[in-house]
Parts: C-alpha cells; sequence; structure tokens
C-alpha cells in the first residue's frame, strides 16, 4: 500500500499543477520539478527513486489526505484523476503507444539532464511528445482553465507535460497493483497509509 499511496500523491500533486497552469499560467516550480523528474526516471526501483523522496510527494499525500477527509477544495481534482486513470487502461493497451512514448522520452532524455527538465525546451518536447501519441487516445483528458493562458502553445505545451508526468503515475500506480477498488473497498487502509506517510 505505501508504493501505491506514493504513487497516487504523485498523481494528485501533477494535476493540481495541471489544474494550477490552466487557471494561472503558473506551476509550482518545485512540485513541477518532482513531475517531469519522475518521467524520465523510467527504470526506477521504486516509487520512491521514481519521484526522488517521499518528501517531495508532501503537496500530493496531502491532497489525498483532503479527498479522504472529504476536505478537498477543488471538485475537478478527482474528476481529471479518474479520466487520466482511465486514460491509461487505453495507453497500456494500445499495441505501439508505450514504446512511441519511452523512445520519445529517451530522445528528450540528453535535453532534460542538460538544461533541467523544466526548461523551456524539455517542456516542448514532452508537450509535443503528448500531442502526437497520447491525445489521440479517447476518452481525451479535457482540462479547463483560464481561456488567456488556454490559447498560449508554451502553456499547452507544459500542461501537456505535466499530462504525461500524471500518466506516468498513474502507470506507476497500477503497476504497484492500484485498481479503482482500493478507492471503494481498501479506502480506510488507503488513509491511513496516507496518514503515516505524513507522519
Amino acid at each position: 500500500m505505501h508504493e501505491r499511496v506514493l504513487a497516487l500523491a504523485g498523481l494528485a500533486q501533477a494535476l493540481r499543477q495541471v489544474r494550477r497552469i490552466a487557471e494561472t499560467g503558473q506551476a509550482d516550480a518545485t512540485v513541477l520539478q518532482t513531475a517531469l523528474d519522475s518521467v524520465f526516471r523510467i527504470d526506477a526501483a521504486s516509487a520512491e527513486e521514481v519521484y526522488g523522496s517521499v518528501d517531495a510527494l508532501r503537496p500530493g499525500l496531502r491532497l489525498l489526505r483532503d479527498y479522504f477527509n472529504g476536505q478537498g477544495d477543488d471538485e475537478q481534482l478527482p474528476k481529471l484523476a479518474l479520466s487520466v486513470t482511465q486514460l491509461e487502461r487505453k495507453f497500456v493497451a494500445d499495441a505501439d503507444m508505450p514504446q512511441r512514448v519511452h523512445d520519445g522520452i529517451t530522445a528528450a532524455s540528453a535535453d532534460a539532464a542538460r538544461l533541467g527538465s523544466t526548461h523551456p525546451e524539455v517542456l516542448t518536447a514532452l508537450g509535443g511528445l503528448y500531442a502526437d501519441t497520447v491525445s489521440h487516445l479517447r476518452p481525451r483528458v479535457m482540462v479547463q482553465g483560464n481561456p488567456h493562458y488556454l490559447g498560449q502553445p508554451d502553456i499547452v505545451a507544459e500542461i501537456r507535460a505535466v499530462l504525461l508526468a500524471s500518466l506516468r503515475s498513474a502507470v506507476l500506480w497500477r503497476q504497484m497493483g492500484g485498481s479503482v477498488w482500493d478507492f471503494l473497498l481498501r479506502r480506510r487502509q488507503m488513509q491511513q497509509a496516507v496518514e503515516s506517510e505524513l507522519g
């Protein structure tokens, strides 16, 4: 449950950034870096390694705690998370898309190592990769926000890059044994796991 909750926290905090960028045009730099770094850690041995540390997931763990306690302040967030977990099923079932995405991430990894994963060039590359691959799956993940920001290509590329990071977390969550049943049958266990991670 530990690894599963960390992957869910990664998903939650990435999607919170998607919402924030779409509404304000700005991301939290630290959380953004955690999300985008996770995209390039393809062969990490554990969920903790994917995100760098449990500490880096505290914003997402707090979002999960609020959700389980019925205190979430963004009703769009659970809907987005559901969309991304549904998208993950389509993504994994596709014959060649996972390999295409893997190749695209590998191609962008040298620039990410040289410039940093949040550099505009890297965001453009990842956003383009998402647009060329994942965005063709149905149903599409629909992001609502301020039309002023959603009309700017660099903002759209950043949102798509972070959506790719959220998909990474959804794939990881499933690899760790996560499923929709967690929310229906194992809610109490998940809540306890979140609380113990937050200490």
